[in-house]
This record gives C-alpha cells, sequence and structure tokens, in this order.
C-alpha cells in the first residue's frame, strides 16, 4: 500500500487532470493546488478557471493562483505548507530554487516526451510533426533547467501513420498519471534512484506559433499529413479556398493521377482529393467560416467545390 504523502500539486490544463485524480486515488493528501489564474473565455469572455481548478474545487481542496513564485510572500507560503513532495504537470510557472528545494522529497514533474528528446512547451504536437516513431512520458526531478532534470520513470507509446495530438494527449495523460504515483511510492521509499539525462539527442520544442497551422500544398503529401495531425485539433490547420479561410481538421492518403503541370494545393476530383508537391492527399474533415466541423462527404452535399478550383490562393 502506497504510504500517504503531504503533496502539492501544480498544473493548469485538462493534460493535467488525471495525475491530480490518481494522486487523491491513490490516498495522498493534497495540501495545496496551484494553477494559472482564471482567464477570459466564451463569448461574454468572463473568466473561466482552468480545468484543474475546476477539478479541485469541485473536490472541496484548496486553490492557489499566483502570478508568480519569484516573490518572498508566496514563497513562503508554499515553503509553510511542509510538503513531502510537490507534482507539476504543464503548470505554466517557472519554479525558482527556493519552491524546488523546500519539499522533502523534491518537486516532480510529469513530461510528456521521451527525455532528452523535446524539451519544452510542445512536447506531443512536434513528436508528431518531425515524425517520430514513438514518444512516452518521463517523470523527472525537477531542477532550476528547462526539463533537464534526473529521470525517474520512463513510458513509451507508438506514433503510428494516424496518430494525432489529440490521440497522444490523452494517452500519455493517463499515462503520466500512473507513472507519478509509482515514483512518488518508490522514491519515498528509496527504491528508486534518478537517472541524469543524455546530453545526446537533446531537441526543443518550441510553442506552436498560430502561422504554422497554414498548410503550403507545395509540401510533400507526408509533410502534410503530419503537419494537420499535429495540428488539426489545436490551434488549427487551414487553407484558403475562395477568399475564405478553410480549416482542414483530418485528411488521407491517396493515390490520385496529376496531370503534369498541375500547381500544387488543385483540387483533382469531385472528393477533395488534392494535388502536393510531391504525391496526393484527401481532405475527410474541415469547416468553413462560422460553421461547424464536418465530414467531408457531408460538407460537399451542400457547398461542392468544382476540380481544377486550387487552395491556398489569396484572392476570391
Amino acid at each position: 500500500m502506497t504510504t500517504p504523502l503531504r503533496l502539492a500539486f501544480m498544473g493548469t490544463p485538462d493534460f493535467s487532470v488525471p495525475t491530480l485524480a490518481a494522486l487523491i486515488a491513490a490516498g495522498h493528501e493534497i495540501a495545496a493546488v496551484y494553477c494559472q489564474p482564471p482567464r477570459p473565455a466564451g463569448r461574454g469572455m468572463a473568466d473561466r478557471p482552468s480545468p484543474v481548478q475546476a477539478f479541485a474545487e469541485a473536490r472541496g481542496l484548496a486553490v492557489r493562483h499566483p502570478i508568480s513564485l519569484k516573490g518572498a510572500e508566496a514563497q513562503a507560503e508554499f515553503a509553510a505548507l511542509g510538503l513531502d513532495a510537490a507534482v507539476v504537470v504543464a503548470y505554466g510557472l517557472i519554479l525558482p530554487q527556493v519552491v524546488l528545494d523546500a519539499p522533502r522529497l523534491g518537486c516532480f514533474n510529469v513530461h510528456a516526451s521521451l527525455l532528452p528528446r523535446w524539451r519544452g512547451a510542445a512536447p506531443i504536437h512536434r513528436a508528431v510533426l518531425a515524425g517520430d516513431a514513438e514518444t512516452g512520458v518521463t517523470i523527472m526531478e525537477m531542477e532550476a533547467g528547462l526539463d533537464t532534470g534526473p529521470m525517474l520513470l520512463v513510458g513509451r507509446l507508438p506514433i503510428t501513420a494516424t496518430t494525432t495530438t489529440a490521440d497522444l494527449h490523452d494517452s500519455l495523460a493517463d499515462l503520466g498519471a500512473r507513472l507519478m504515483v509509482e515514483a512518488l511510492a518508490a522514491v519515498d521509499a528509496g527504491r528508486l534512484q534518478a537517472m541524469a539525462q543524455s546530453d545526446d539527442g537533446t531537441t526543443y520544442a518550441a510553442k506552436i506559433a498560430k502561422d504554422e497551422g497554414q498548410i503550403d500544398w507545395s509540401l510533400p503529401a507526408g509533410q502534410i499529413d503530419r503537419l494537420v495531425r499535429a495540428l488539426g485539433a489545436s490551434p488549427g490547420t487551414w487553407t484558403t479556398l475562395g477568399g475564405e479561410r478553410f480549416k482542414i481538421q483530418a485528411v488521407a492518403p491517396a493515390d490520385l493521377a496529376v496531370p503534369v503541370g498541375t500547381a500544387p494545393g488543385t483540387v483533382l476530383d469531385s472528393q477533395l482529393g488534392i494535388a502536393c508537391g510531391e504525391g496526393t492527399l484527401r481532405i475527410t474533415r474541415a469547416q468553413r467560416p462560422g460553421k461547424a466541423p464536418q465530414d467531408a462527404e457531408v460538407l460537399l452535399r451542400g457547398w461542392p467545390v468544382a476540380p481544377g478550383t486550387v487552395l491556398g490562393r489569396t484572392e476570391p
């Protein structure tokens, strides 16, 4: 049986919630939950609590959302919790060394990559974009550097030809939750020693910029397919059609004849087969401005796209 520990949980988005739920289920005492402050959202732009805050408050947990942890007051409040450990999952604030040093066992992070590959803000997106064959979760003992701390446990998941960031997001969140509970128990019992990361194979997963979602049809079909699988759900992938921004949410490989001289982005048939710089794709799910996402066959019933149309042109 796991020995109950007194913990702070530090996380903000829905990726973090399974780990908090797993810690509660394992019987640990959650002394405080730290997350980003509520942000304006929705049509009325009213302040909306983060998924972690909503989950924690529904379970009667104390929630804190300081703007920074660099001030003496915030640091003193954290130290006063008398923690065995802090668990950090996509929190969104840098933890100063004085905060890292406060818990008895240390601060531990769920990072959604196979470190040292994809240190940084967007490891899931970047793994899919790069065409990696696998990814995973690393449970890491935190230090001042960006995702440079020694590793405790690693779990792996394959990335197939159809895997999306959304698929991996949920699977990695669940895997990370399970591994964190396992790691805390082993560290507390003295059964697990952290292993330093290698400097070989280090890559940086930069935050995804919105303009990365614009499809360049002159790229090979396989690269465009990875882009849509990586970014189609969020922040979104898009092209232009008839002067409108046209969101592309899913594509599939296609084996279509491309006449010599056909421009990349040209619609090849009545079912949204598209010529790419190399190879062809078929758009299978898309969204027009102001409309709900639709499978291509449904969208085309009310909005046919004629063969010969070229996607990505800026003029109407």
